[in-house]
């Protein structure tokens, strides 16, 4: 093996690992064209082709921000008849997916302890069966 097939594959190698962690960090909605098992299994299968064609047309890329001239600051025009709205966060933190789970558990958790402490009530309001 020369040196340069051996340099050939490992940037194949490389190319072929960052494509599908790429594709599997992305989310759902960041994919387009097909679903992300499907583009792992094109760039499994066709590792050249199917890598190309992925950071081609399979990825969203973000929208590059509107440059303004030096000192200017950037105004967006308001919107007519109302107060300006905040857009939507689209992506959530990790932080914030925890702390709902935090919540989840919580809730599901004070749930059980009400159904026992339900159950200890109707226990005790029974009447004694006498012999």
């Amino acid at each position: 093996m020369t040196a340069g097939n051996a340099l050939f594959s490992a940037l194949l190698l490389v190319l072929i690992v960052a494509t599908l962690v790429d594709i599997i960090t992305r989310q759902n909605g960041q994919v387009k064209h097909l679903p992300k098992v499907l583009w792992v299994l094109l760039v499994i299968f066709l590792p050249v082709i199917g890598s190309l064609l992925w950071f081609a047309i399979g990825r969203e890329y973000p929208v590059p921000a509107e440059r303004s001239s030096v000192g200017m600051p950037r105004r967006r025009p308001a919107p007519a008849g109302g107060p300006t709205v905040q857009p939507a966060r689209l992506a959530r933190t990790t932080e914030d997916e925890l702390a709902d789970l935090e919540r989840e558990i919580d809730f599901h958790a004070e749930q059980a302890r009400i159904r026992r402490l339900e159950a200890e009530l109707a226990e005790r309001r029974r009447p004694a069966d006498e012999p």
